[in-house]
């Protein structure tokens, strides 16, 4: 695969037991075929001085030869569930299945630290719906973490100014591409405005970005 513009090693966490059992989670931009790259996160034992029994346990089925915005970040949840943030790529498909629950990108996803999907997630057993997804609308997470609570917060970067903190609900819309209080790069107009019914607005945002 090319060598990508926001792409590579992306996250490292160890499991909450990694005392005990070893194991660390790793983010990374994996490549496909015909320069094609997705998010990836493997599992694996590190004994001190190497990496063993690598095997990734989550591949997003959403090939792209877009550089930029994978997302990456992880965070387990207090019950032992991971979360892990997958962007939109950056491009306009992209974008435009950060609203679709078929896709992967522009979401939070959570699965269990086998990989597995928990059963509690807000869409197992919807028709046409991707189990693993907890939030959608986003653009390119890359900051996560829990409050003393167990709350979820996230930083997720806009365009060219938007930039938002959340703190993600499950089966929630987060909006983005069809609000959004960023514009595009070119200084372009992106969606339909700030607000619309049934999407959320951020708890911060800033505009300009710092």
């Amino acid at each position: 695969v090319r060598i990508t513009a926001l792409g590579g090693l992306l996250d490292v966490l160890p499991h909450p037991n990694f005392a005990q059992n070893q194991i660390l989670y790793l983010t990374y931009t994996k490549g496909g075929e015909g320069n094609l790259a997705t998010t990836a996160l493997t599992r694996a034992r590190f004994d001190g001085k190497a990496l063993n029994d690598a095997k990734d346990i989550f591949v997003a089925k959403n090939w792209s030869n877009s550089p930029t915005n994978f997302g990456g970040r992880m965070v387990f949840g207090r019950d032992g569930t991971l979360f892990l943030t997958q962007g939109e790529r950056s491009i306009t498909p992209g974008r435009m299945q950060a609203q679709q629950l078929d896709s992967l990108l522009g979401k939070i996803v959570r699965i269990n630290a086998d990989g597995s999907i928990p059963k509690d997630n807000p869409f197992v057993g919807k028709p046409g719906v991707k189990p693993e997804i907890w939030s959608y609308g986003h653009r390119n997470i890359q900051s996560a973490a829990l409050d003393a609570r167990g709350q979820l917060w996230t930083v997720e970067h806009g365009a060219r100014g938007g930039d938002e903190l959340n703190a993600p609900q499950p089966g929630r819309n987060y909006g983005w591409p069809v609000i959004t209080y960023g514009v595009d790069y070119s200084g372009a107009k992106i969606g339909v405005g700030t607000a619309q019914p049934g999407m959320e607005q951020p708890v911060y945002y800033w505009d300009p970005v710092i």
